[in-house]
């Protein structure tokens, strides 16, 4: 633990609070993508399976618990609330999301540390969560209206894995180093895919405009 991944944990969970917080005050998940709450289900899911065979600290249990528990319940509201499913937006959110599962596991069949079941899965949940945010940032193109709370949910979404990418780092040359690519390049890639929204972002924030990205 470092202080990198302590702000990036809490970066991703306070992310995770501001679209708790829309959902359940504002009774909506307009500008939210099913589709990408869907996938870090399954990102959690097939990471967290150590949670039955493995205790490193009631810290590391505690994260990966809320992180489960809240993935899955957002995609509850939207699925399930009466009030909540009805603001979702289904006919903006079109991105074909089952076309990115089967490449990462694929991928993560060839590419990993080790052959077994957990690693494969752990692999995965890499490369998934890496292209997770893809029918978001879709759905942000399509919407002309993206409120405050959505816009900072997706900012502190992306600086959470930026920060960890400095975590990494800062264990490389000063911890373990050792070199893990996998990670690695799944988190420069998961980066890159938000500097576009990044930029646009941080403009509307010095102009004191309403964010919007190009089609």
């Amino acid at each position: 633990m470092n202080v990198f991944r302590l702000a990036g944990d809490m970066t991703h969970l306070l992310s995770i609070i501001l679209l708790l917080l829309k959902i359940r005050t504002m009774k909506s998940c307009a500008g939210i993508s099913l589709k990408t709450q869907e996938l870090y289900v399954m990102v959690f899911i097939t990471r967290y399976l150590d949670l039955f065979l493995t205790f490193f600290s009631f810290y590391n249990t505690l994260m990966k618990l809320v992180f489960l528990g809240t993935s899955i319940g957002i995609v509850w509201y939207m699925r399930y609330h009466k009030v909540v499913k009805q603001t979702y937006n289904k006919d903006e959110d079109t991105f074909q999301h089952f076309f990115l599962i089967l490449p990462c596991f694929v991928l993560a069949l060839l590419v990993h540390h080790v052959f077994s079941v957990m690693e494969v899965l752990w692999t995965f949940s890499l490369y998934l969560e890496a292209v997770a945010i893809l029918p978001q940032l879709k759905l942000l193109q399509r919407s002309r209206n993206i409120d405050n709370l959505t816009g900072n949910y997706v900012f502190l979404l992306g600086a959470y894995r930026a920060l960890y990418l400095i975590n990494w780092i800062y264990r490389f040359f000063l911890e373990i180093h050792r070199v893990r690519w996998i990670p690695w390049v799944s988190g420069l890639v998961q980066t890159a895919l938000y500097a576009d929204f990044f930029y646009y972002y941080i403009k509307s924030w010095k102009n004191h405009e309403k964010l919007k990205l190009p089609a």
